[in-house]
């Protein structure tokens, strides 16, 4: 399963060592199958507050995600950005590329109690397999 490198960086002033930073993170990523899927990009807001900037990497997968994190590589460059910029970042698995959300729900709905307002809500109908749902899936 693919999996994704994601940072929300805030207050990132201009420096020499984010430049060289950004001149070097692709060497340090491409060996374990890693690219840019967003970086440098504006971005909408559509709830909440999330000032700053997205970067997401795709890895194959996340123990790919994980040695590339831990790689003398990147552990070399990291602390360029880390004295810079702030930030949250992440290592998250994606789904399948079939994942429906509605086995999720059903099993949350398990877990509830009988009488619990609204957990008497039948499902939506199946989707067909030209209809989109969230994140593009089909």
């Amino acid at each position: 399963m693919p999996a994704y490198a994601i940072a929300h960086l805030q207050d990132a002033a201009p420096h020499p060592e984010i430049a060289e930073y950004m001149e070097r993170i692709t060497a340090t990523f491409e060996p374990y199958g890693g690219r840019f899927l967003v970086h440098a990009t504006p971005h909408e807001t559509k709830e909440g507050d999330w000032p700053g900037h997205v970067v997401v990497i795709g890895f194959p997968d996340i123990a790919q995600a994980r040695t590339w994190w831990d790689s003398p590589a990147y552990q070399q460059i990291a602390p360029l950005r880390a004295r810079h910029i702030k930030g949250d970042i992440i290592l998250v698995e994606g789904v399948p590329t079939d994942y429906d959300p509605t086995t999720t729900a059903k099993a949350l709905r398990a877990t509830l109690p009988a009488d619990q307002p609204g957990n008497d809500t039948p499902p939506p109908p199946a989707r067909s397999s030209g209809q989109l749902g969230l994140a593009g899936q089909r």
